[in-house]
């Protein structure tokens, strides 16, 4: 199986901001655990590149470790040289998907409008990130799929338990969730990991139970 069949087959892609080094390993642990094994490391999280590579030595193949908000071809390359399997945009950058590409790694960059959102897929991007996806919700996903039904959709921006389903229904491949899956900010004990591998249940359960209602 592909790495990105992996990922979508969870449906969720946590998003980290502002790790420490002393709290990534039992953070993916836990995300892990509850069936999230793809982790976005953004890339203006001081160190990302050690936390990223960090991650890909701890669990290998089991988690799937990227670099979020890449902006550039060269800091796309710098992360797969740490390690990562995926890059993460929050815009349409073709020099940065082509980089991505020549390394054989997941490229995801975000889009708004549909000429954005076929521009990317057309330059070689495997799944567009819809962002902010707030802004849009989720009937936005469906009317895109209406004429561009051949190009896969990530929501990211705003993504909570209670609207994850309605994503999933409304043709997105997988969502994109942030702190309301993984909140940096808060102290790193044992209650919260606990409580971060039953978030990440729950949200993986809303995904299970969106497609099989479709």
């Amino acid at each position: 199986m592909s790495l990105l069949q992996e990922i979508i087959d969870s449906g969720v892609v946590a998003v980290i901001r502002g790790a420490k080094s002393d709290s990534i390993i039992p953070i993916a642990e836990s995300l892990l655990a509850g069936g999230v094994n793809a982790l976005e490391i953004t890339a203006e999280t001081p160190g990302a590149l050690q936390l990223i590579e960090k991650v890909s030595v701890a669990f290998g193949d089991k988690v799937i470790a990227g670099a979020g908000t890449v902006l550039d071809p060269e800091t796309a390359r710098i992360a797969i040289m740490h390690g990562a399997k995926f890059i993460f945009s929050p815009t349409i950058n073709i020099e940065t998907i082509k980089m991505t590409k020549r390394y054989g790694v997941i490229s995801v960059p975000g889009a708004m409008t549909p000429t954005e959102i076929l521009s990317g897929y057309e330059n070689g991007a495997d799944v567009i990130k819809v962002f902010p996806a707030n802004i849009l919700g989720p009937n936005y996903l469906k009317d895109v799929h209406g004429p561009l039904p051949q190009i896969p959709l990530m929501p990211t921006g705003g993504i909570d338990i209670e609207n994850t389903a309605s994503y999933i229904r409304a043709g997105a491949v997988a969502v994109g969730v942030g702190s309301t899956l993984v909140n940096t900010k808060e102290e790193m004990t044992d209650a919260y990991f606990n409580n971060l591998r039953e978030k990440a249940i729950r949200f993986v359960e809303q995904v299970q139970l969106a497609r099989k209602a479709d």
